[in-house]
């Protein structure tokens, strides 16, 4: 089958952002290309039309291929529950919790298997499968046991890509050093080095780059130019670098929770990219302010996320923000955590128990081993009624409204969307609960929400017939594909391996 590899000198390098470009000019060239990430390890991710839970970065990578996303194209899943295990997800279906240890010796061998059945199925559908690492494919202390660098470069025999972060310094020592530590057999397969996030004159590069190419064999295909960050990393990492430097001084200031397990932070991306609204994560010890809008997002773990805002006393202050009026929204485990008990019988986070949430939604939730991940499609109650939402579910919990009584007028909540169990709101459309991720990304639900945001500021409604953001997604992957390409010679490594 043909692929080409890209893998990275270290964690953070940018073989995302280049897998994903490589998909997006590969697929403009008249290429049907499949991404493909073996194992993948995040917290952020996304369910496929059959239901299957991926990695996000290889939904949009298949966004920018022009395809839909399934399970083989990352069909090893691993989402960190922050007491040195992990849930596993094989071809898109939780399997188990284990640590780090047991992961190796209970799904090395099947986990070798399911990736070559992927592969295999994906080269029966696509031309090319664009394949990315993880981490560093150097870590001398894991390569026996690493299934998604170098051993799938060499099961595919796939010219591979060999990313550095010339922003963190020390550039060139990363590629020696990779390179070094690397089999020769493994080594052969590099075939180009991109140097990535570089800011200044290339003049100024261009003897390293001579000294590097002598020094190694191995030419430099690109040097990519700093880019704003386009997508959120595969993990909390990028969390560090979240709050954006070119955001507006004036119109809403909205608040998301930066929870240490926060999942699924791809869901305000949305609101990062409108223009008058600034998006700040605040951590929990952090003073909460008095924001337009508070959000506590996903949890991989909510009952301990949810303690962890109570003993930092920011659960107090977000119900004090609430009782004076402020709007307050939880997804997912955030509105779980909205509720007034969450119940973990079975310890599936950890230790069992019954836990006190925030009271602020009457809704009581029980946490179960059974894990409900769909995509859905349902028309929205509030803040405008009749606007089409579609989104995904990923929880575990089964959440129980205590008060919601569709039928009476005077009820004090009403459900959000035409199935209540996706979510309700308080009837002043302060509180608001979903389970429902990717909801910003519907363009008019957002803006109507968003209204009346500016309508408590005295500020003028925006316009609320905007596409959704799927099609400000295609803009952004296109200008990253365009600036990818003008800076990397791709043709030269196609043609030397015949692709």
């Amino acid at each position: 089958m043909k692929a080409i590899m890209v893998v990275g000198t270290t964690s953070h390098a940018g073989k995302s952002l280049i897998a994903t470009s490589l998909c997006r000019i590969l697929s403009r060239r008249g290429w049907r290309v499949s991404p493909f990430k073996g194992q993948n390890m995040a917290l952020n991710a996304y369910v496929t039309s059959q239901g299957g839970e991926i990695g996000h970065a290889q939904a949009v990578q298949a966004w920018a291929a022009g395809v839909m996303p399934c399970v083989e194209m990352n069909p090893i899943l691993l989402k960190p529950q922050g007491d040195m295990t992990s849930q596993v997800i094989l071809m898109g279906k939780a399997v188990g919790k284990v640590s780090a240890s047991d992961y190796y010796e209970q799904y090395f061998e099947k986990g070798w298997q399911v990736i070559q059945e992927s592969l295999q199925r994906l080269s029966n559908e696509f031309d090319l499968v664009v394949c990315e690492g993880a981490g560093s494919p150097a870590e001398i202390n894991l390569k026996h046991r690493d299934l998604t660098n170098m051993r799938v470069a060499q099961y595919l025999n796939a010219p591979t890509l060999l990313v550095v972060d010339i922003d963190r310094g020390g550039a060139f020592a990363h590629v020696v050093g990779t390179l070094e530590l690397l089999e020769p057999e493994e080594r052969k397969l590099i075939k180009g080095v991109i140097i990535n996030k570089f800011r200044g004159q290339r003049s100024l590069l261009q003897s390293g780059i001579i000294w590097l190419e002598e020094r190694t064999g191995i030419p430099v295909v690109g040097v990519i130019p700093w880019l704003e960050q386009i997508f959120p990393a595969e993990d909390s990492l990028s969390l560090l670098e979240r709050n954006p430097r070119n955001q507006p001084t004036s119109g809403l200031n909205i608040i998301v929770i930066r929870l240490p397990r926060i999942s699924n932070f791809t869901d305000f991306e949305p609101l990062e990219a409108e223009p008058s609204v600034k998006v700040t994560y605040l951590n929990p010890t952090d003073n909460l302010g008095h924001p337009d809008a508070v959000i506590i997002p996903g949890s991989k773990t909510t009952i301990a996320d949810l303690m962890l805002l109570q003993k930092t006393g920011m659960a107090t202050a977000i119900k004090n923000y609430a009782t004076a009026g402020g709007t307050v929204l939880g997804i997912c485990g955030g509105f779980q955590m909205l509720g007034k008990t969450i119940a973990d019988p079975d310890g599936v986070e950890g230790e069992e128990g019954h836990y006190q949430g925030l009271n602020l939604l009457p809704l009581t939730t029980m946490i179960t081993d059974k894990k409900v991940s769909r995509q859905r499609l349902v028309t929205s109650n509030y803040p405008q009624a009749g606007l089409p939402v579609a989104g995904y579910e990923i929880h575990q919990g089964r959440s129980r409204l205590l008060e919601l009584h569709e039928e009476e007028q005077n009820s004090s909540y009403k459900p959000l969307f035409d199935d209540s169990s996706l979510g309700i709101v308080d009837i002043s459309q302060s509180i608001w609960g979903s389970y429902l991720h990717g909801l910003f990304d519907n363009g008019p639900w957002r803006r109507a929400w968003l209204n009346q945001l500016r309508q408590q500021r005295g500020m003028p409604s925006l316009p609320t017939g905007v596409a959704n953001y799927r099609e400000q997604r295609e803009t952004l992957l296109n200008s990253l594909a365009d600036t990818v390409e003008a800076n990397l010679d791709l043709d030269a490594l196609l043609a030397s391996q015949k692709i």
